[in-house]
């Protein structure tokens, strides 16, 4: 037995090539010189060559020579099991180098505003996990100027929201899709749904509510909406800019908070929430879809992207006005009223 050792670079000292292990894998199967050489599109002596040449470097012979052809022994065998394993690895590399082109693997980080959650990504990403398997799609929920600050970090491919003030426009490329109409939500048993006619805001004012910090893009819309009514904005605040916390503080206790009715609409059916009938329709400032203009989006993103922009126009083409969320008789419907409230500090 030799006392060779092979150091952890040894394929270099060797200078092993992939051509090396195409004749490796080529001797297994057709054990034959000149077969396998003719597979490799060789000489059969340039393959012979090329063997005798790595096995002097290597200082040991790789396979038994024989009339009928050549057989691997224990250190040939070795090397075409590496062999293959690495071949395959490369072939591998190479499909998911034609998945990552066409946009069907890799990862892919967006981010959205409630509503647009519900109608837009949830079903977007349903279908784009069944078309591409492999293409893996992380989804945070967030306001707009978090939203925007982590596609101006990169840390997002895009979002799905506004673009707070503070951030130059032009930076951005922006998409328009859809206004968000909101509407407010209790528990099922909640006194305020007894009344069974629409409610205004004088009904609403003494009640405990669950809102967004002040100077969230919902909190303001509520005050503003109470103000243009003459009517103080609500004074009993439990503050928390999470829907889940929301969610569980309205299914706990006689509060009232504001959603997107997307959302609330997904929520109802199953008693986690009641929607409110409000005597007015009220909605907060159009949103869209934003990137970075100098960043550009990989393969993948850009499958994610394509596929929302394709769920908005649909959902735009589809569009029509929504039935009144009321619980009062069909001829006391309510008024449909839609207002674009600016925020003091952009915060939204």
């Amino acid at each position: 037995m030799t006392s060779q050792r092979f150091s952890a670079n040894w394929f270099q000292r060797v200078r092993l090539k992939l051509r090396h292990l195409q004749l490796f894998a080529a001797l297994d199967e057709h054990r034959n010189l000149h077969r396998a050489a003719a597979s490799l599109n060789m000489s059969q002596p340039a393959a012979s060559k090329l063997l005798g040449d790595l096995e002097e470097t290597l200082g040991i012979e790789l396979f038994d020579r024989h009339g009928r052809g050549v057989e691997p022994n224990w250190y040939g065998s070795l090397m075409i099991r590496h062999a293959r394993m690495i071949l395959s690895e490369l072939e591998e590399t190479g499909e998911e180098l034609n998945a990552l082109l066409a946009g069907h693997s890799g990862r892919v980080a967006i981010g959205t505003v409630m509503a647009p959650a519900v109608e837009l990504v949830v079903p977007v990403i349903s279908a784009l996990t069944r078309e591409h398997p492999n293409l893996k799609i992380a989804v945070a929920v967030e306001t707009s100027d978090v939203l925007a600050e982590r596609v101006h970090q990169g840390v997002m491919d895009f979002a799905i929201g506004r673009l707070p003030g503070r951030f130059d426009p032009s930076a951005f490329d922006y998409q328009e899709i859809n206004s968000e109409e909101l509407c407010f939500v209790c528990r099922d048993t909640h006194p305020l749904l007894r009344l069974n006619r629409p409610l205004t805001t004088a009904d609403l004012v003494d009640t405990t509510w669950i809102l967004q910090p002040v100077g969230s893009l919902l909190r303001d819309r509520v005050e503003a909406l109470f103000r243009a009514e003459g009517v103080r904005p609500p004074q009993r605040v439990i503050e928390s800019a999470s829907p889940v916390i929301s969610m569980a503080m309205v299914a706990e206790t006689d509060s009232v908070t504001v959603f997107a009715r997307a959302l609330a609409q997904v929520f109802s059916p199953s008693g986690c929430c009641m929607i409110l009938p409000f005597h007015k329709r009220f909605s907060v400032e159009p949103y869209g879809i934003f990137w970075l203009k100098d960043r550009p989006l990989s393969p993948g993103a850009h499958t994610v992207l394509a596929a929302v922009r394709a769920a908005a126009a649909r959902s735009l083409r589809r569009a029509a006005p929504a039935a009144p969320c009321t619980i009062a008789p069909p001829d006391a419907g309510p008024a449909d009223i839609k207002m674009h409230i600016e925020t003091p500090n952009n915060h939204i």
